[in-house]
């Protein structure tokens, strides 16, 4: 039966390598994404910068209009930031882009997955990492910043993401997968990462081949959490109920700060 999914981060790496395969597979795909010429080569492209509050609820808002039942959420989009940058809203960019933007993308197209008889959200974070945590005084990192706190927060937030907004939700991390686009980094890191991608990272193919299984057959439990082909009990120390109520008051008062609060 053909599927609707919804795919950020749809232009690069493991994204764009799951919204082809669905669409040559007769699925209706609707890829995310900020690169014009890539997403040009994508099914029912939109254009957007989902760093930015403003563009991704624009995006939402005309997605679920579009598409008034959507089957599947799928969640990749994520960029390194070697330095602190801050997007138009004043939310740093890293937190805006790893976290914000699924944050919304799953709150505001609830309804139109709810429309599906069988729906599921997709989660590609770094569900079952233990290092890094959550500046519940400093959410944007104004002070002590570096790429890798950064990328580490937001994933500890995704972890909280998969409680706040389940029933129908998939935390997944997919191990070293040879995807993701690199040209943020320094010349030498890239270098270092192609390296080591090549000695030891899985192809895309084998990484998204579990969210084939989830979209056609998606888990019956709320949540699912699943580390590198390991399913995860969720009574782990990250997948708290406490700090994912925490974290979802503090997100609706920044999103409630910047405009953004509130369904469409």
């Amino acid at each position: 039966m053909t599927k609707t999914i919804v795919v950020s981060g749809g232009t690069d790496g493991m994204g764009r390598a799951i919204a082809l395969a669905r669409a040559a597979r007769g699925d209706e795909v609707i890829t995310l994404g900020s690169n014009p010429v890539k997403g040009a080569e994508t099914p029912n492209f939109v254009r957007v910068d989902l760093s930015d509050l403003e563009d991704t609820r624009n995006a939402t808002a005309a997605i679920a209009e579009k598409w008034p039942k959507i089957d599947a959420l799928l969640l990749f989009a994520n960029r390194q930031a070697p330095r602190r940058e801050e997007t138009k809203q004043g939310f740093e960019k890293t937190f805006a882009l790893y976290y914000l933007s699924r944050y919304l993308l799953g709150r505001d197209l609830r309804p139109n997955l709810d429309r599906s008889g069988n729906p599921v959200i997709v989660n590609v974070a770094g569900v079952g990492i233990t290092k890094g945590g959550i500046a519940w005084d400093d959410l944007q990192l104004t002070s002590g910043y570096s790429m890798l706190r950064a990328q580490l927060q937001a994933g500890r937030c995704n972890d909280l993401l998969g409680l706040i907004q389940r029933p129908n939700y998939v935390l997944c991390h997919p191990g070293f997968t040879r995807s993701g686009d690199l040209t943020p980094l320094p010349k030498p890191l890239r270098a270092a990462i192609r390296i080591a991608a090549k000695l030891k990272a899985q192809p895309v193919e084998n990484a998204i081949r579990p969210i084939h299984d989830w979209i056609d057959d998606p888990p019956a439990d709320p949540l699912t959490a699943v580390d590198r082909g390991r399913k995860l009990s969720l009574d782990l120390p990250r997948l708290r109920e406490a700090d994912a109520h925490r974290l979802a008051g503090a997100t609706e008062r920044l999103l409630h700060r910047a405009g953004a609060a509130g369904s469409r």
